[in-house]
């Protein structure tokens, strides 16, 4: 329940769209009331004694109309016997007959009012779902996503979200509607027999125990389905990121089983569960019917005894109405059915908008939007899930210095340089920046001081110009120009079908290795940062992509901090000191000849490359 009203507090801002849906709604029940209660005229002017009839209804004066439901039947039963006196039976039936069209079409007419605002609402919350959900993805530590599936993730976003939309926000307007529509109608049958309608209260509760146990069973395998959805996505995705390998080891029987496997699994829980919602609508027919079968047995045996003032027409009258309460019921039975099913999708969603945020930034944070004089780690410890991967790190960087991190892979060079721009937070120890702890930065400040080139270049599915531009608003061309020309990519920019308003593909599939990585540095080139982090910025190209990069590093690192993580050793040679760690700490430091000098692991390190 909690988490359906988790859904329902995103109505909030659309509140004026459900009342305006439940007052539109009031008015198409009223008017579909009304429209049934003709029936019972018309029967005792077919089958009743007319004058008898007559003789009972009609006054002398026109009686008073109120809002009570015996001042309008007074009212009615006065024009309907004055109709029959003047003109005849024939005209009374017509009056009756356009009556009951007039109230269908009002009845109608608010149906659709109904329906028309509550659209907003409906679209609105799924908007604001995907668009909370979106903006908490966005803030979450690096760590998230590495305990979780980028497509399970994904699939939140489509299924799980379409999921809501259609299961549960389908059904926003039946679970304002239809408890109104039932208790309306029961008043009304109340009203007409309360001896009948005592009755048929004791049948209902028999099959709402019946309904909600099988929505119980629906909800748990619908949390099945949507876990192995997301099983699937990230199968699908995995599989087009990774076809070259899969095709290289010849791996597509292997591949294709296992996915069979997951979909065939998929499909099973998806057919167990389909069968339990569609067994929703007829079960609740079935129950409806009977309900219907025992009302006319004990109203039947009630209007032939004489224990009963229920007459005839109003027998048949309370039939009609009671009928009316059989689809309400089956479609609020359904939405409870639908509700069940996609409580399971809001669990999942919730797991993203309900994920810690580790990264805070703390309420009185400092504004630092300058570089000035060095970084420090001191005593710094990180682990990931209690597994050491730094350990009581002691470096101080000064400003204008450029520092090379070396040691072999898993020896925390990454994840050191993650803790500066708060990627995460350490364990123990604290990162300063001109003595001001990075904790205690606002995180956009501390950010804006870092310009960052990984191994993989990372690039959007978007034009030349919006990737070097890449989060800066009324970027000016020549800037944009300029940055690449630092970066030696303006001259094979230039030679694009559309120059700089090219767009590049999917991750920059359109270029090569080292096009994309000039273009990486001409990002990090526009946005001027002080402090630059070169991550594997070259390992991953060939030998003249390499010099091409390379010198646009060197350019790019002209007057600035850089930490420079590197495997080839010969890149960082001229660093102003190397830092080489080993299983999570530093085992030594110093230049490039007073480390060879050491014979030690970074000596190694230049002979196993020498040797390669």
């Amino acid at each position: 329940m909690q988490k359906f009203l988790s859904i329902l507090k995103l109505v909030i801002p659309y509140k004026k769209y459900a009342f305006l849906n439940v007052f539109f709604n009031l008015l198409s029940i009223v008017f579909s009331l009304f429209s049934l209660t003709m029936i019972m005229p018309v029967l005792d002017l077919l089958f009743l004694q007319t004058d008898e009839f007559i003789q009972k209804n009609i006054q002398q004066e026109l009686p008073s109309i109120g809002f009570s439901v015996e001042s309008i039947k007074e009212y009615f039963n006065y024009y309907f016997s004055l109709t029959i006196i003047e003109n005849g039976k024939m005209d009374a039936l017509i009056m009756i007959c356009v009556l009951v069209v007039v109230m269908i079409f009002f009845k109608n007419l608010f149906r659709y009012l109904a329906m028309f605002f509550i659209a907003k609402a409906r679209t609105g919350v799924v908007k604001d779902l995907r668009a909370k959900m979106f903006k908490k993805s966005l803030v979450l530590p690096l760590s998230f996503y590495s305990d979780e599936k980028k497509g399970d993730i994904m699939s939140r976003f489509s299924n799980d979200v379409l999921e809501v939309e259609w299961s549960i926000l389908n059904s926003l307007e039946i679970l304002f509607r239809d408890p109104i529509s039932i208790l309306i109608y029961l008043a009304t049958l109340l009203y007409m027999s309360p001896q009948l309608t005592l009755f048929v209260f004791v049948l209902l509760p028999v099959a709402g125990l019946i309904i909600g146990r099988i929505g119980k069973s629906l909800k748990k395998t619908s949390v099945k389905g949507q876990q192995k959805v997301g099983e699937l996505m990230s199968s699908v995705e995995e599989t087009l990121g990774g076809l070259r390998i899969i095709k290289a080891f010849n791996a597509e029987n292997f591949i294709n089983k296992k996915f069979d496997k997951q979909n065939s699994e998929y499909t099973v829980l998806m057919t167990s569960m389909y069968r339990k919602r569609d067994l929703a609508s007829p079960m609740s027919e079935f129950l409806g019917v009977t309900a219907m079968a025992i009302v006319l047995w004990f109203g039947g045996k009630l209007v032939l005894s004489n224990d009963s003032d229920i007459s005839a027409s109003t027998f048949v009258g309370y039939i009609a109405i009671f009928s009316q309460i059989i689809n309400p019921a089956k479609a609020f039975s359904s939405a409870f059915y639908n509700i069940q099913k996609g409580i399971a999708s809001v669990e999942r969603i919730n797991k993203i908008i309900e994920a810690e945020e580790t990264i805070k930034e703390k309420p009185n944070a400092i504004e630092q939007c300058r570089f000035n004089y060095h970084i420090e780690f001191k005593n710094v410890s990180f682990a990931y899930n209690d597994k050491y991967v730094l350990k009581n790190i002691n470096l101080t960087i000064e400003k204008g210095k450029t520092i090379a991190l070396v040691g072999q892979s898993g020896a925390g060079k990454s994840t050191l340089v993650d803790l500066l721009p708060r990627f995460y937070d350490v364990l123990s120890g604290e990162v300063l920046i001109d003595g001001i702890n990075v904790q205690d930065m606002k995180l956009h400040d501390l950010r804006a001081l870092f310009g960052v080139v990984t191994q993989e270049s990372i690039l959007f599915n978007d034009t030349v110009f919006n990737n070097i531009a890449f989060g800066v608003e009324n970027a000016k061309e020549a800037d944009v120009i300029a940055a690449a020309k630092v970066a030696n990519a303006h001259a094979f920019i230039s030679q694009l079908e559309n120059g700089y308003h090219t767009n590049i593909g999917d991750r920059g599939s359109k270029l090569s290795g080292g096009q994309r990585q000039r273009i990486s540095i001409a990002r990090a080139v526009f946005k001027n940062p002080p402090i630059l982090i070169l991550d594997e910025a070259t390992s991953a190209l060939d030998t003249e992509s390499e010099r091409l990069v390379q010198d646009a590093l060197n350019h790019l690192m002209q007057n600035r901090t850089s930490i420079v993580i590197a495997h080839r050793l010969s890149t960082i040679q001229n660093a102003d000191e190397i830092i080489v760690m080993h299983e999570g700490q530093i085992v030594e430091r110093g230049k490039h000849t007073e480390l060879i000098t050491q014979d030690g692991v970074y000596k190694k390190l230049c002979d196993l490359q020498t040797f390669a």
